[in-house]
């Protein structure tokens, strides 16, 4: 194990990054790199400087914590820090470090960086089953999906669901169509048709799934198939099952 854990704080609360780091300052095995009070800032900043642990709060507006993860490489240990406790079950199944429930103690922050000590160096037992557990918890939970977030590089772009106009099968990835430009999201066809609202997004095509106020017509494509005419111009197949369901809702 190293002597110093090197961390970094994300929080958007300001009062809530002084107390950690206050807490922190004191414990002479602790090397506090910086601290973040958004997902796109933290992306940045852990690429720059390599944490080993990140204090990571789950609520924060334009991404939260989860998403976060999603997009984060490398993977460093998390430590979740947040006021609701109704994201515990959730963290632990994930195998985070540990869940600390605001307002936390000092005592309990030094628990909790105990457990990450012993995990630093590890990475068997570490942040990729953390992140395992993480894709397969969110894309096991059938709520709507509001946005997704997506990463080039150090770039995170946040598509609204409604401002996509239709997905695409891309091997292992799915390109999304938007009002914000194509973007390639690591999940499956399968995990968007179960999640984006159903009454808005149709999945017409084994390579298609779209949104159905982006459809501008339909036309006979051969005996059985069809293809969609989307109002940004694009031409997608459709095939006789998904001209069905089209039809339902026109």
């Amino acid at each position: 194990m190293q002597d110093k854990i090197r961390v970094l704080v994300i929080d958007d609360e300001p009062l809530a990054r002084e107390l950690v780091k206050r807490y922190l300052t004191d414990n002479p095995g602790v090397e506090i790199l910086g601290e973040c009070e958004n997902g796109f800032d933290a992306l940045k900043a852990i690429q720059e400087l390599k944490p080993d642990l990140l204090l990571l709060d789950i609520q924060m507006p334009r991404i939260d914590g989860f998403e976060l993860l999603e997009v984060l490489d490398p993977h460093p240990e998390i430590i979740f820090t947040t006021a609701f406790d109704q994201y515990a079950i959730r963290a632990f199944e994930m195998n985070a470090v540990d869940y600390l429930l605001k307002p936390f103690s000092k005592a309990r922050l030094e628990q909790a960086l105990e457990k990450a000590r012993v995990k630093i160096g590890t990475p068997a037992q570490g942040t990729p089953a953390l992140i395992g557990k993480l894709q397969q918890q969110l894309d096991e939970e059938k709520k709507n999906l509001e946005r997704v977030v997506t990463r080039l590089g150090s770039k995170i772009t946040v598509i609204p669901v409604d401002k996509i106009h239709y997905l695409e099968a891309a091997d292992d990835y799915v390109m999304i169509y938007s009002e914000l430009g194509n973007h390639l999201k690591e999940k499956t066809m399968k995990y968007f048709e179960e999640h984006l609202p159903r009454g808005q997004f149709i999945r017409t095509h084994r390579s298609y799934i779209i949104n159905i106020s982006q459809v501008a017509s339909l036309e006979l494509y051969s005996k059985d198939s069809y293809i969609a005419i989307m109002k940004s111009g694009a031409k997608l197949k459709v095939s006789a099952e998904g001209y069905r369901r089209l039809k339902e809702k026109f």
